[in-house]
């Protein structure tokens, strides 16, 4: 039974997310992402009637849940959406963290219980 080919990556790769973006375990997870912020950005625009260069960074300032506050919903069907983005945003940045450590082959240090040691 033949073995799946590994891929080696340069670093180039890693520090630019290649690896991630080609590997197709992960591509559900950023075309959801894509989608997410498109859709958003759509949102923000007819909604509030911000210029779309403004209504994309909002979307991504409020998924990446840094928040300047410079950019504010004033509908209460646009703090909603704000709401759903910001928990949404939170579970995506997470899987796709999550995915990134499993490409990649990181392991998650576990701390010893003191019944262990």
């Amino acid at each position: 039974m033949p073995q799946a080919k590994e891929h080696k990556h340069k670093p180039l790769d890693r520090v630019f997310f290649l690896d991630v973006l080609f590997d197709p375990r992960t591509r559900p997870i950023l075309i959801y992402a894509v989608v997410v912020i498109v859709i958003g950005t759509v949102l923000f625009h007819w909604l509030e009637g911000w210029e779309w260069i403004d209504s994309l960074y909002f979307v991504v300032i409020t998924l990446t849940t840094i928040g300047y506050g410079d950019l504010t919903p004033t509908t209460p069907l646009s703090k909603l959406i704000t709401i759903f983005y910001g928990v949404n945003g939170i579970m995506m940045l997470l899987m796709l963290f999550d995915m990134v450590r499993t490409l990649r082959g990181w392991e998650v240090a576990r701390q010893p219980k003191e019944s262990e040691s």
